[in-house]
This record gives C-alpha cells, sequence and structure tokens, in this order.
C-alpha cells in the first residue's frame, strides 16, 4: 500500500468486525453498480463502490473471495456475509470497496451510475418518500433493550 502518500487513511471491515482493511483514498468520488451480478451478490438494486488503485488498498485481516464470473472475484465476510468489493482476475490495477464497508463513508459522492441497462429507476430518487429515524421504531427499541440493554450505535 502506498503509506506515504499524500491521499487520506481510511479504514473499514466487515458487520462482524472478522475483515478489517486500511485504504489511501485521493478523492470523494464513488458511483453505483446496477449490474445484475451486484444486484444478486448484494440483494441490493445497486451498490456504491469506491474505486481506487489496488495498491492503495491493504487488508489487514484477509478476507474470503469467491469468484462470481469468468473475470472478477468478490472479497467478502463468510462469517456475517458483508460484501467488500470487486475486482478482475487479471491486470488488476485498480479495485473496488463497498462505500458502506468503510468506518465512515460519509465523505464519499457518487459521481456515476454504472450498468443502467439493469438500473430500477424506481430506486433512484426517493427524496419525497415518508423517512423515519431508527429511535423512532418503538419495537425495533424494545428488542434491542431486550436482548442486550442497549440500542446500536
Amino acid at each position: 500500500m502506498a503509506v506515504g502518500s499524500a491521499g487520506s487513511r481510511m479504514e473499514g471491515g466487515c458487520q462482524c468486525g472478522r475483515v478489517r482493511y486500511v485504504a489511501v483514498i485521493e478523492d470523494d468520488d464513488a458511483y453505483l453498480c446496477h449490474c445484475r451480478m451486484c444486484q444478486r451478490a448484494t440483494g441490493g438494486v445497486s451498490i456504491a463502490f469506491k474505486n481506487i488503485p489496488a495498491s492503495s488498498l491493504e487488508w489487514l485481516t484477509e478476507p474470503d473471495w469467491y469468484q462470481s464470473s469468468p473475470i472478477a472475484r468478490r472479497p467478502f465476510c463468510a462469517a456475517c456475509g458483508t460484501p467488500l468489493g470487486f475486482a478482475f482476475l487479471r491486470n488488476v490495477e485498480n479495485v473496488d470497496v463497498t462505500v458502506g464497508s468503510f468506518d465512515d463513508p460519509s465523505r464519499f459522492r457518487p459521481v456515476h451510475h454504472y450498468a443502467v441497462e439493469s438500473m430500477h429507476e424506481a430506486w433512484i430518487d426517493t427524496r419525497d418518500l415518508p423517512r423515519m429515524r431508527s429511535e423512532q421504531n418503538e419495537g425495533v427499541i424494545k428488542r434491542w433493550m431486550d436482548a442486550c440493554g442497549k440500542t446500536p450505535d
């Protein structure tokens, strides 16, 4: 990894904490992939990725990998199922890291859509939908309190 790089060092990992990484990030640009393979791999209508040079990513704990197509493989955590990225099998100059797996993904901004032939337009502009905060869901709060006496961070 380019430790002496001018970029920001950011950490991330899976939900259970077994897989961790450090990445050197040069800018805030990210993108949304709508391809059918990403939809199936994540269970979502799209996935937010940060594309970085492979040399800017260091796995502190090696992830599990599965070959998702004849040309690519994906890192994930076998313990909790968190999808962590995407990488081509050959000539790997850059890798995609899932934006949501960064400890603080708030700095990233989408700058383009990819694989728009599979885009589900109804899920793109949701700004007019009603909104609810987690702490407003009394049933979920009660479940957390009964289970461990506190709500998640």
